[in-house]
């Protein structure tokens, strides 16, 4: 073969084999509805829908609804095992994983986020210090902060809205810049009176996420147990149940064992299995068996 003619053929396959990876990286990795760089070119122009789902459904679900943000655990083993799975489930949404509390380095933080990225996910959130935030966020980690009513850290709040008081209003000011300034792109906002959250939310380049905190922030961010009502305990203030989940949890268990309980009759009664259950054999092809036994 002529050497331009082998050259020209390694280049075609070359150029076939660039082509297959990239298709391979376009099924691992399809495109999402949005980057961080789109959320952030949309600041101050609408707010977007955000729900926190925590199983594959709810977030085929959510895809399928049109909610323009996702997130979900990934703060244990099995949450970190979910979210390929959620990922799978919706390949075309944002979503932010929610890394552990208490990650005790920045390098931990660092290697926890890149994990939760590589399987798929968009973004990380973390309510670590701003310290290690910005470490996070120097290795290139588009992280979300924690700003307001923190739970994992309510032992020095009490479970109650922050930022009432001129002081606390100040503070959570300072809080804010501090992670605007360590590279956060966004922040949860939880329970801040709404009029001090709108207030913030031009006040900052971040993205705040308004979880109890009103209307005038970046997103409107619910838990899908607060949308489908799939718990027993009265819902939060902010929140709104769309459906009794927990009601239909219950009348299905209600069904299984009334069906568990029919099975047991029928078998014990001689009603199950029927003729149309069981597998029949040509009689003549039987005897023989019988006869090739003996007795």
């Amino acid at each position: 073969m002529p050497d331009s003619l082998n050259r020209g053929l390694h280049a075609h396959q070359r150029i076939d084999g660039d082509a297959d990876l990239a298709n391979a990286a376009r099924m691992l990795r399809p495109r999402k509805k949005y980057t961080v760089y789109d959320l952030q070119q949309l600041k101050g122009r609408r707010c977007l829908t955000h729900i926190h789902v925590k199983s594959p459904e709810e977030a085929a679900a959510a895809e399928a609804a049109g909610v323009d943000l996702m997130s979900c655990s990934f703060d244990s083993p099995e949450a970190q095992a979910r979210l390929p799975r959620l990922v799978a489930a919706a390949p075309n949404s944002f979503l932010s994983a929610a890394t552990p509390h208490g990650m005790a380095s920045a390098e931990e933080a660092i290697r926890t986020g890149f994990h939760a990225l590589e399987l798929g996910a968009s973004s990380v959130y973390c309510s670590a210090s701003p310290r290690i935030i910005e470490a996070m966020a120097r290795e290139g980690l588009p992280v979300v902060g924690h700003l307001g009513l923190v739970p994992r850290h309510v032992t020095w709040t009490g479970y109650r809205a922050i930022g009432k008081t001129e002081a606390e209003a100040r503070e959570l000011y300072v809080r804010m810049k501090a992670l605007e300034n360590a590279g956060a792109y966004a922040a949860e906002l939880e329970c801040v009176p709404h009029a001090l959250a709108r207030i913030l939310c031009a006040r900052t380049r971040m993205l705040l996420m308004s979880l109890g905190s009103g209307s005038g922030c970046d997103t409107q961010f619910l838990f899908s147990d607060d949308i489908l009502g799939d718990y027993e305990e009265r819902p939060p203030r902010h929140a709104k149940a769309y459906r009794n989940f927990l009601e239909e949890h219950r009348r299905l268990q209600r069904e299984r064992v009334a069906a568990f309980g029919e099975y047991v009759a029928d078998v014990q009664q001689g009603r199950f299995p029927e003729r149309s259950h069981l597998i029949e054999m040509d009689p003549a092809v039987l005897q023989k068996v019988v006869e090739s036994l003996g007795t």
